[in-house]
Parts: C-alpha cells; sequence; structure tokens
C-alpha cells in the first residue's frame, strides 16, 4: 500500500478511535455521567486503598477481594508514576495510554504484507461498546500485554513466552496464550519469566501467594453462565440470596455449591478439549497461534464462575490479533464478540440493577450475552479444529526471509 493509501485508511480509524476514547475519558472523569451504577469507584475506592497498603511493601492480605497474581500490585501501583495527578485521574491516563499502545500493535501488524486493518477496527470499536467500565479496570493494561505476545509469537518466541509468563503474574489468563505456540522456547521463557517473578515478589512482599486460598472460595456470580439457572430458579421458589461476597455479587445458598462445581468441571472439560486438539493438530500456520489463544480464552470465559464485564476486554484484544490475518478463520466470532460487548455494557452497568433481582428483563439480558459468548465459543473451536486438524490443508505461504510466518510446521527447538 502507497503513502496516500495508507493515509486514507488510517484517517477514518484514527478519527473514530480519537473520538470514542475522548468519550471514555470524559466518562470515567465524570464531565458525563454513564446511566447506572458508577464503575469507577473500583478504582477511586479499591484500587485506591490497595495502592496505600502495596506501597508500604506488603499485600492487602486481610482484604479477601485481593484475588490476583503478585504481579498485579504493578498495575495497582502504576499510578504513582504520575504524582502531579490524583489516583484515580492518573489510573484513567494509563488506562487510555494501554488502549492506544494495543492501537499501534494492530495498526504495525496490520499495515504488513498478508495482513488487514479490520484487526484495528475489531479494537476501535469493541472497545468502546463496553462504556467506561473499559478504563476502570487493569484488564486492559493485561490485555496489551497478551496483545504484544500473540502479536510476537510467530518470529520471536521468546519474546512471546516472556510476555505470557509475565502477564499470567498480572493475571492468570495469558497462561493460555502459549496454547498454541509450537516452539519449546516460548514455553520454557514464560516458565523462567513467571517462576522468576513469582519469586521476587515472594521474597519481596510477604503474602504473594494468597490470593490462591481467596480464589478457591469463590462463589457463583451473577452474570456467569452457571448463574443463568439461579436466575431462573427463582422465580420458581428458589431462595437463595443475592449478597456481595468476594468482592462480587454472588448467588448464596441451596444447590449455589453444586452450580459452582459444574462450572469447574465444564473449564476441566475446555481443557482436556484445547489438550486433544493440540495432540491432534497437524498443520500450524501465521494465524493459528492467535486462533488458539483466542478460543482457550473464549473457553475459559465461558466456563467460568465469574464472568465480570472487563473479561469482554480480554476477548475483544484477542479476536482483534486474529482479524489481523486475512487468512484467520475467526471473523464470525470476533463479530460474536462484538455483539456481546454491546449487550454486556446494557446489563452492566445499565441493567445491573435488574440482573441483581433476576426479573425477565435482567435473565434476558444475560441469556443473551452469554448465548452470544458459548456461540463465539463453538465457532471459534471448530473453525480451529477444521484449519489445523480435519480441514483440506491450504498452500503453503511463501516464505520470508528472517521469518517464521509461513508454514509453521518446523520441529520445536
Amino acid at each position: 500500500m502507497d503513502r496516500t493509501g495508507v493515509t486514507r485508511a488510517l484517517a477514518p480509524l484514527l478519527g473514530v478511535w480519537g473520538g470514542t476514547r475522548l468519550v471514555l475519558l470524559l466518562f470515567v472523569l465524570k464531565v458525563f455521567l454513564f446511566p447506572g451504577a458508577d464503575v469507577t469507584s473500583d478504582v477511586s475506592v479499591i484500587y485506591q486503598g490497595w495502592y496505600e497498603v502495596l506501597r508500604h511493601g506488603t499485600f492487602p492480605l486481610d482484604d479477601v477481594t485481593w484475588q490476583y497474581p503478585p504481579a498485579a500490585a504493578l498495575a495497582i501501583l502504576s499510578p504513582g508514576l504520575l504524582p502531579f495527578l490524583d489516583y484515580p485521574t492518573a489510573f484513567f491516563v494509563l488506562a487510555f495510554l494501554a488502549d492506544l499502545v494495543v492501537l499501534s500493535l494492530l495498526l504495525h501488524t496490520g499495515l504488513r504484507p498478508g495482513r488487514t486493518l479490520r484487526g484495528a477496527w475489531v479494537w476501535v470499536l469493541g472497545v468502546p461498546l463496553l462504556g467506561p467500565t473499559v478504563y476502570s479496570r487493569y484488564d486492559l493494561m493485561v490485555t496489551a500485554v497478551a496483545v504484544a505476545a500473540v502479536l510476537a509469537g510467530a518470529r520471536h518466541p521468546r519474546i512471546m513466552g516472556a510476555l505470557a509468563g509475565f502477564g499470567s503474574m498480572v493475571k492468570v489468563w495469558p497462561a493460555l496464550l502459549l496454547v498454541g505456540a509450537v516452539r519449546r522456547r516460548a514455553w520454557a521463557w514464560a516458565a523462567l519469566t513467571a517462576g522468576a517473578v513469582g519469586a521476587l515478589f515472594a521474597v519481596a512482599m510477604p503474602g504473594a501467594f494468597a490470593f490462591l486460598t481467596f480464589q478457591r472460595d469463590r462463589g457463583t456470580e451473577v452474570e456467569s453462565l452457571g448463574a443463568l439457572v439461579l436466575h431462573v430458579a427463582r422465580h420458581f421458589g428458589w431462595h437463595g440470596e443475592v449478597l456481595l461476597n468476594y468482592g462480587s455479587i454472588e448467588f448464596l445458598g441451596p444447590h449455589v455449591k453444586a452450580v459452582s462445581t459444574v462450572a469447574l468441571l465444564l473449564t476441566a472439560l475446555a481443557f482436556g478439549w484445547l489438550l486433544l486438539w493440540r495432540l491432534s493438530a497437524a498443520r500450524f500456520r501465521s494465524h493459528t497461534l492467535a486462533d488458539a489463544a483466542f478460543t482457550a480464552v473464549l473457553m475459559f470465559t465461558v466456563t467460568s464462575r465469574v464472568i465480570s464485564p472487563q473479561y469482554l476486554v480480554w476477548l475483544v484484544g484477542l479476536a482483534a490479533v486474529c482479524v489481523c490475518f486475512r487468512a484467520g478463520r475467526m471473523t464470525v466470532p470476533a463479530v460474536l464478540v462484538l455483539l456481546a460487548a454491546f449487550v454486556t455494557v446494557l446489563e452492566f452497568p445499565v441493567g445491573f440493577a435488574h440482573v441483581v433481582v433476576s426479573d425477565w428483563y435482567g435473565v434476558a439480558l444475560l441469556l443473551l450475552r452469554n448465548g452470544l459468548l458459548v456461540a463465539a465459543t463453538v465457532t471459534a473451536a471448530r473453525a480451529l479444529w477444521r484449519s489445523t486438524v480435519t480441514g483440506e490443508p491450504s498452500a503453503p505461504l511463501p516464505a520470508q526471509p528472517g521469518a517464521e510466518a509461513g508454514q509453521l510446521t518446523q520441529s520445536p527447538s
């Protein structure tokens, strides 16, 4: 694409990104008020409270809502890099910068041969669909690390592994990015990085791994797939409660533990399918790493006991990476994720009161959102299986000097 063509392609994309992000900043800074609950309180109350504890060299051991790996402390402490701003404002600015980093990565990739700017469009449109929640959680920062890891995957397995390992120490899910990695170097560097980061925090700050106990004791959050059973049961005489528990709004009462157990079993089955896929896959192409990561994170999200709105940020980021590849197979799941993002903002924060009381409007929103995520998961898994296991092999991509971007069936090293 010549310089004129690049300018014409980038102008509308950058214009939409700039306009939508300005609106998001105006919402989180409360120049405008977004409908529903105040989503910025997590930053001004919870994150800032953790910041005051963490900056004194210890984890918040008495707070069961701290349920994150030790390197999450870096995200919570990061607003200290901007001491001239108050904590919430500094956090929102850093979230904005993380958003810009993801866009830059997708633009750099999209302008290369065999790539497309459609991935950047998925990110530009998908993030604002989630409303101000996206700038009020540190998940956007983790997503930036994950996007960088997947894009580095084929050409730079060591960098990919190091980023995935570091990301897993900030929030566990980036470990799933390694599902499609064909180079042992990526796995080795992920293990080394995660081990080094974990050991450093374990030595430097007490309670680095207390989060494991807090996570174990979580229940079924009201927005999860399993929660739909309990929402419907309330209309037929079930007398459980909806309370703030372990940092989220959860169901408590009879049979909740059984629902949580089923969710854990579904997660185990999902990981079993991923293992079967990995053992069966015969063709690994330039887009397979991204497709596998997207599919794995979709499975993890859908089967989780918790589906918080910010989880959609992960999916939008990985969907954008998949769509960057012209030969990729994830266009339909990516569109379904974008639709799910729009429904998500309707259920939280706009309609969350309806979800909490389980009225039919709230149940319908959850059924639609979770149904879209299930559909995205099934279609992504089917596309991944067909492109690597059962489908007809496509013609190999032309070799590029110094790159590993074509047929990735070399022996692991």
